[in-house]
């Protein structure tokens, strides 16, 4: 069982505690209540920083055990960099993750942290608190704890401010998208017998609880749909295909909701096209685009957010078998487009393209935006820094770049045109669903882009960034929970104001 961790706000009196934590600028001493701390040890900062080799570069820690005249064990002075008036506010996120990390190394229970200069506003301290719940995140939950790991229960950390009631709503708001995240991660990191299909669908339908509509459709409702696409991933397993939807209505009653799509493949084995055995293991984390969107549902319920949303994910498996779909197959999509299977595993756009169908002609939504695990191709291009921005609308591309770089999850605009369309012609059909090596995340994207109709549309191939994600000061696990932080900044900055 994961140790716990236990947060909260306090007036700036410090009472006895584990460790007390205060902050400097590279090249200055402690100010204001921090300052008042160090004098009360008698050691002179400039000499003892100097003997221990500390500038207060940002990530630098000084620790001094058990110091005179404070009531705690010891003192932590951690850098915070050189200041900036103009710093995203995701450098307090970092900061609060970074301080998790010193915690956790030092095997501390109880920490107090003053957070008292004029910089330190309710929306910086609730990034710290973001930061300190993100990185203390562990997925360990199969693993049997060893005696004496990571210290108590419960790590718990007291953030004295000067104005706790204001920092305290802070918090809360910003937790929403925390705990979004963090059960995208949970989502992605299950192993596969134990998130199936059912399964999947089961932990969506839990967030009725928080106020969303949740439907669920099964194989015969998908049938009717004539949603083949999806049907024809799906038909090689023993789990079935799943579609489910969930409604936030906190928007005015006649306002049309914002989409957000999902790619849900639980397991990709590639089918019949089946994939190297060396790290299948990792494509249980396929469906990371449906965990990205559920999570996203899960903030905008808990934060009760003043807009109409829909998420929607295609949940399937796609497994080799006897009644797998085999390379030369053709299907009909929902839209009445006929497409040829020449690769069994580029198997996730033909789930978005009966979601995207559905979205649009059932849904009417303002705009469509699906996240997928699509490609290998989008981690050839853009690595990990960045996930694959592609859109039919300057407009829409534009307020998710500034997204991104709010919040640290980046999007690169990749090219969609006209030109590409020959990749993907089929000899047999309309489409085709795979145009090879040669811009593999494009001709993805420009797959999808059919689907999408005049409806305003954007694709994120977050396939570089969502598993295997950088180890950061806020994410040491396998995978961040990309895109729900992104999206919730998108839908705060443009449409709830």
């Amino acid at each position: 069982m994961a140790r716990q961790i236990d947060i909260r706000t306090s007036p700036l009196a410090v009472a006895a505690t584990g460790a007390l934590v205060i902050y400097a600028d590279e090249g200055a001493p402690p100010a204001g209540q921090g300052a008042a701390a160090w004098a009360a040890t008698g050691r002179d900062f400039a000499t003892v920083a100097a003997a221990a080799g500390f500038s207060g570069k940002q990530g630098q820690v000084l620790d001094l055990p058990a110091p005179d005249g404070l009531p705690a064990r010891r003192l932590l002075v951690l850098g915070a960099g050189k200041p900036d008036a103009n710093a995203p506010l995701s450098a307090w996120t970092d900061r609060g993750g970074s301080l998790a990390g010193k915690l956790g190394a030092l095997n501390i229970d109880t920490a107090a942290v003053l957070l008292d200069g004029a910089e330190a506003t309710p929306a910086a301290v609730a990034e710290i608190a973001a930061g300190l719940r993100l990185r203390h995140y562990r997925f360990d939950r199969y693993k049997a704890k060893k005696a004496g790991e990571n210290g108590g229960e419960t790590l718990s950390v007291t953030l004295h401010v000067a104005d706790p009631a204001r920092t305290d709503a802070a918090i809360a708001d910003r937790m929403a998208v925390v705990e979004g995240a963090l059960l995208a991660r949970d989502l992605i990191h299950e192993p596969p017998n134990v998130l199936g299909t059912e399964e999947f669908a089961a932990r969506a339908g839990e967030l009725a609880a928080h106020g969303i509509v949740v439907e669920t459709l099964g194989r015969a409702e998908l049938a009717a749909l004539g949603m083949n696409a999806l049907l024809g991933v799906a038909q090689g397993s023993a789990r079935p295909p799943r579609l489910v939807v969930m409604h936030w209505r906190g928007g005015a009653a006649d306002a049309p909701p914002l989409a957000f799509i999902g790619k849900g493949v639980v397991f990709d084995t590639g089918g019949i096209s089946i994939k190297p055995a060396a790290n299948m293991e990792d494509m249980k984390g396929d469906m990371g685009g449906a965990a990205a969107v559920t999570g996203l549902m899960l903030a905008l319920a808990r934060r009760r957010a003043k807009v109409n949303a829909v998420g929607l994910i295609g949940l399937v498996e796609n497994m080799p078998s006897g009644t797998a779909m085999r390379p030369g197959d053709i299907i009909r999509a929902a839209s009445g487009t006929t497409i040829e299977i020449v690769n069994t595993d580029a198997e996730g756009r033909l789930v978005l393209a009966d979601a995207l169908w559905y979205a649009r002609e059932k849904l009417n939504p303002a705009l469509m935006i699906d996240l997928a695990t699509l490609t290998g191709a989008i981690g050839v291009a853009l690595g990990a820094e960045h996930a694959g921005l592609f859109s039919n609308d300057d407009e829409l591309a534009r307020k998710l770049t500034a997204a991104g770089l709010a919040t640290g999850e980046k999007l690169w605009r990749m090219p969609l045109g006209s030109s590409y369309d020959r990749l993907i012609e089929s000899r047999f059909a309309d489409i085709k669903n795979s145009g090879g090596r040669p811009a593999g995340a494009i001709t993805a994207a420009q797959f999808l882009l059919r689907f999408a109709g005049t409806t305003p549309w954007a694709h994120l191939d977050i396939a570089g960034v969502a598993l295997a994600s950088p180890q950061t000061e806020t994410n040491t696990s396998w995978s961040s929970g990309f895109g729900v932080a992104l999206l919730d900044r998108f839908v705060r900055d443009n449409y709830e104001r």
